[in-house]
């Protein structure tokens, strides 16, 4: 592979100070057998956050702001935060509450309000109305910590966290004396009230509020702090309105903590583990209770109590049995069964989407290769998950939705569908590599899944499909596309984009070496990631996601590596933190949950190579870039059990170069001595 990779005039200047219309230049990347090389990418970048424990702290020295997604079973919140010119503090707080719904009842019809810095109680401090409030410092920790200082001697921390289960979001406001003297502090008591008309929602009208626990007039002596608790909420009629801040902001606290007690990464890089945490927690959380049972739901302010065959049956699925997360498990299957209940006699495509708390469903972009999400996600799901019971269930779906798939085949033996999961956005022909690639992935899981549950036949049949299938898109899409020996997208695709890495992801390795010098290539990298079309500075997250996961299955782990830590410390220390986004220009970048799921699916499939092959087996490839001698993932609770992988390098004349380590808890220990080369086997 070449060695010459891009960096934009962003990479190297002040990340504040420039914008997606920079212009790029190219720079010689030093030789790849030392470790300096591979942090030289992410040491072109400028940190504006810390990173201490868990949290991330900026100390506000300029004007910046920013916007952050955390979520609840019942509510969601968007907040708007930051420092203006003059050093104020700048705050809105979006709340979205899915199971309101609105008229009409689509896909955006979640309950919705806005409550401005203005929606807070008002202070006086001796008397003196508090008018303005300079922000010193923000952390994020699962909770958004804002400390602003009122005036000289007082200070005023703000923290925000979303009820776990409740539709609410908690500020908990934190007054300070720092100072010598005594000060009086008034507050005036919150009570903010606004009733939706009875004919614009699906439930009627809609109590919406934000109110105070505290108000009145308080000393307050050198040192002490008053605490008052701000509750945001919207109910129906009937639905209690009566709730305990404080609890609620413990039982959040709780269940981020709960959710770093599994699959546990350990890396000699903080930042990566960081982000793999953030990952998890924005995975985990965007879970919605709703009358169609838990759902799982992208976010970003318009996509709730609804499913999607890519962001949950192909994105997160397959993931949540890594992190044995309960409600996740239960939103995976809950999802699938959703979609089970369109299968068909006529050969009808499923919906992209069911909306609505499971009551209708959007199929604005028709067939986008949605069968061949579900089958590669429920498949990878029910091999992971363990479950032999559950895995039957799943299988009339996975064996449905690759008939329908196979039902579409050309000519050329290739799979056909009327769009692609960009839905036009782009141009994807009557025949597309991403709907191929996830059909290919579908039926490689498909086979192990059939073999595990005694069907030998058609295990044998989808491996055979796969094996032609394979052969088919390589005569199909292979082509030259802009001096590149790489993949066209569609037939006549003349232009360079994302999605060519899918083939590396799932194994195809023919055109690897043109492949990544076209991803990173100054065709399709910037300092965003990677473009979604050459010549089109737009980019999505999820595609440079797949990315990376492709490069580290082509085994190259330093170059993956080296592009994989500057996408980490950007993403988690720059200018819009801490998790992977959606997009851009649209949605302004929006924290999509699900893309979450794909930067932690970089480290479980990626950086260590788990592909499950059965309910208890799975293939291993823990390759050690330059400068790790070591990595584990701990608590791993796929496959119905709870485990580490740790892998060592090792030195010596009768060493085979690493020492991989399997250890169950509560279970057997097993030590395999590794070359490095092809991926290890292993059952529990």
């Amino acid at each position: 592979m070449r060695s010459v990779f891009l960096l934009s005039a962003c990479a190297i200047a002040l990340l504040s100070a420039c914008s997606n219309e920079s212009q790029q230049v190219t720079t010689a990347l030093p030789s790849v057998d030392n470790n300096v090389a591979i942090n030289a990418l992410a040491d072109t970048l400028q940190n504006r956050w810390t990173l201490s424990d868990n949290t991330l702290i900026w100390q506000v020295k300029d004007s910046h702001e920013d916007h952050i997604e955390f979520s609840g079973e019942q509510a969601s919140a968007i907040i708007y935060y930051g420092s203006d010119e003059q050093g104020l503090l700048t705050l809105k707080r979006k709340l979205v509450w899915p199971m309101l719904r609105t008229i009409p009842n689509d896909t955006h019809a979640s309950l919705i309000h806005d409550f401005p810095l203005s929606v807070s109680p008002s202070v006086e401090i001796n008397g003196q109305a508090v008018s303005q409030e300079a922000l010193k410092q923000v952390k994020l920790d699962g909770r958004l910590t804002l400390k602003s200082q009122l005036n000289q001697d007082v200070s005023l921390t703000r923290t925000l966290s979303p009820s776990p289960t409740q539709p609410l979001m908690v500020e908990r406001l934190v007054f300070s004396n720092t100072g010598a003297s005594t000060i009086n502090l008034s507050l005036t008591a919150l009570d903010y009230q606004v009733d939706t008309p009875a004919d614009e929602g699906v439930y009627g009208s809609y109590n919406i509020q934000a109110s105070s626990d505290k108000a009145g007039e308080f000393a307050l002596a050198s040192g002490e702090k008053l605490t008052v608790y701000v509750d945001f909420k919207a109910t129906k009629a009937g639905q209690s309105k009566d709730f305990d801040a404080a609890k609620e902001m413990e039982l959040r606290q709780d269940y981020v903590a709960g959710l770093r007690q599994n699959l546990q990464l350990v890396t000699p890089d903080d930042n990566i583990n960081s982000m793999f945490e953030f990952a998890k927690l924005r995975s985990a959380e965007s879970i919605f209770r709703t009358k169609g049972g838990l759902m799982h739901a992208p976010g970003g302010g318009r996509y709730y109590a609804a499913i999607w065959a890519n962001d949950q049956a192909e994105y997160i699925n397959p993931f949540f049995p890594f992190l044995g997360n309960k409600t996740g498990n239960e939103s995976a299957i809950n999802s699938f069964r959703h979609f089970a209940r369109f299968m068909n006699d006529e050969g009808h495509a499923l919906p992209s989407s069911i909306i609505a708390e499971g009551d209708d469903i959007w199929n604005g972009a028709g067939d986008r290769g949605d069968c061949a999400m579900i089958a590669y996600g429920a498949s990878r799901f029910a091999l992971a998950y363990g479950d032999k019971e559950q895995a039957r269930a799943l299988l009339p779906l996975i064996d449905w939705c690759i008939d329908f798939s196979y039902a579409q085949q050309t000519a050329h033996g290739v799979i056909a569908s009327d769009s692609d999961e960009l839905e036009g956005r782009f141009p994807a022909g009557d025949v597309n590599l991403s709907t191929n690639m996830l059909t290919y992935g579908a039926l490689i899981s498909s086979a192990h899944l059939n073999r595990e549950l005694g069907r030998a036949e058609e295990a044998a049949d989808y491996q055979q499909k796969a094996k032609l299938l394979a052969s088919n898109v390589e005569r199909y899409f292979g082509a030259n596309v802009q001096g590149y020996e790489t993949y066209q997208y569609y037939e006549g695709n003349d232009k360079l984009r994302a999605w060519i890495a899918l083939p590396l992801t799932f194994g195809l390795f023919e055109r690897k070496d043109d492949t990544l010098d076209a991803l990173l290539s100054e065709h399709l990298w910037s300092p965003e990631g990677i473009y979604s079309e050459a010549g089109n500075k737009t980019f999505w997250d999820r595609a440079t996601l797949y990315a990376f996961r492709g490069i580290f299955a082509a085994q190259e782990t330093d170059t993956a590596m080296r592009y994989f830590k500057y996408y980490s410390r950007k993403r988690l220390l720059g200018e819009h933190v801490p998790y992977a986004v959606e997009a851009w220009p649209e949605g302004n970048q929006r924290h999509l949950s699900a893309e979450s799921a794909l930067y932690a699916r970089v480290v479980t499939e990626g950086i260590f190579g788990i592909e499950p092959t059965g309910f208890n087996r799975f293939k291993l490839a823990p390759y050690l870039p330059t400068g790790w001698d070591n990595m584990c993932l701990k608590h791993i609770r796929a496959f119905e059990s709870d485990f580490d992988v740790c892998v060592t390098r090792t030195e010596g004349a009768n060493s085979q170069g690493y020492q991989v380590v399997i250890e169950q808890h509560q279970g057997a220990r097993q030590q395999i001595n590794w070359d490095g080369q092809a991926p290890i086997s292993v059952s529990l």
